[in-house]
């Protein structure tokens, strides 16, 4: 049985966790310099609320893409650190590609 191709509404949702994974290519992160790199890297296109991260964060360390450990942020806090796993590295090229798919179909309607 294949897995059904995802759908806009799901693309979009998943476009957050595409995203988190890439900002995590970088090395370990905490939640709040993850947003904000998200934010920087977009121009503020993407503005990521703590309502939206958290819950992307912690389905992504359910699927095994991302995993946890408690930690120093730069500020020298105790803050939980996010690490991209090797599953969330093929994860984030699947992510990639149906992004690009997705994207240049849309382009197409509205930028023909």
């Amino acid at each position: 049985m294949s897995t059904p191709p995802k759908t806009a509404n799901t693309l979009l949702h998943g476009a957050l966790d595409a995203l988190i994974l890439k900002t995590l290519t970088a090395g370990p992160s905490h939640g709040y310099a993850i947003a904000r790199s998200i934010e920087e890297t977009t121009g503020e296109a993407v503005l990521v609320e703590e309502g939206s991260l958290y819950p992307a964060l912690y389905r992504l360390e359910r699927r095994g893409w991302v995993e946890a450990e408690w930690g120093i942020s730069e500020l020298g806090r105790r803050a939980k650190l996010y690490r991209l796993t090797s599953a969330g590295r093929k994860q984030l090229a699947a992510e990639t590609e149906m992004w690009r798919r997705f994207s240049a179909g849309v382009s197409k309607v509205l930028l023909p």
